[in-house]
């Protein structure tokens, strides 16, 4: 990011605080992930746990990029502010789309026992033994956070540009497209555009709480997880470091990456190259 970005980031982050929504998932829920083309898709936002979530309806001044990669472009999600959903799009449905959500930084204090229990549940074990080795731990947590959501429509073939970043600060991008495949997914953690090594990623299957998977990126930012059964996967992880900027009002910065999208049954293990 930027150093006039980042500035103009935390200016927003006073206006744009929502502590109520912090220390959970965040996600991208389309009407429908195998839209025909042609077809009208709502695009709704959720926040909660273990998949289970709240509606999160549209605040213009929270959004700093929500849009769709489709047909080769990049197409802005329209949407009337402070409606559910909080947006709407024409699906190309050739080749799988990926829809993006980058939220403004907010921030949020909490009491130093209850932030240093949530940055254990994410995995952010190094921050707890950072503030222990400052001699921070009795002091509160003041952070600034920020959404960093995708997710996947199934088009007719698969897409390409799947595999690719789309340029969010903290992303997961998958090895292939996971729309076309059944069973094992690959992906990689990209922080600033660089691989991300030794954080936890979470993957949860819609419906059912017991299929909640586990695993840690290796030094290339890879992770793969075994899907044991097709549905709608929210794949999450959180990211952490440290402000840099003199006149922040938070210690700690952290971006919430996470990827929703439809896995198919075991019939199309392997992908092809066209689903017509």
């Amino acid at each position: 990011m930027s150093v006039a970005r980042r500035i103009a980031a935390a200016a927003v982050a006073a206006l744009a605080a929502t502590p109520a929504l912090h220390a959970h998932d965040f996600w991208i829920v389309p009407s429908r992930f195998h839209p025909d083309p042609g077809t009208t898709v709502a695009i709704g936002l959720r926040t909660g746990q273990n998949f289970i979530g709240d509606a999160v309806r549209r605040s213009d001044i929270a959004i700093e990029r929500f849009f769709v990669r489709q047909a080769g472009r990049d197409e802005p999600i329209a949407g009337i502010d402070g409606a559910d959903p909080a947006g709407w799009l024409r699906a190309d449905g050739d080749a799988t789309a990926i829809l993006v959500y980058r939220s403004r930084p907010s921030f949020i204090e909490m009491p130093p026992a209850k932030f240093e229990d949530y940055l254990r549940l994410e995995g952010l074990e190094r921050i707890v033994d950072i503030r222990h080795q400052r001699g921070t731990s009795g002091s509160p947590g003041r952070e600034y956070f920020s959404r960093c959501a995708k997710a996947l429509l199934a088009g007719r073939r698969e897409s390409e540009a799947v595999t690719r970043p789309v340029g969010l600060d903290f992303e997961i991008v998958p090895d292939a497209d996971p729309t076309a495949r059944a069973g094992l997914f690959h992906g990689r953690l990209f922080y600033d555009g660089e691989p991300l090594a030794g954080a936890l990623v979470m993957a949860m299957l819609d419906g059912d709480p017991s299929a909640r998977l586990s695993a840690r990126s290796d030094s290339r930012g890879g992770f793969a997880f075994a899907l044991p059964r097709p549905g709608v996967w929210l794949i999450e992880s959180v990211h952490m470091v440290r402000t840099w900027w003199w006149f922040s009002r938070a210690d700690w910065e952290s971006f919430w990456a996470s990827l929703t999208f439809e896995a198919p049954g075991r019939g199309a293990a392997g992908g092809t190259a066209s689903r017509r």
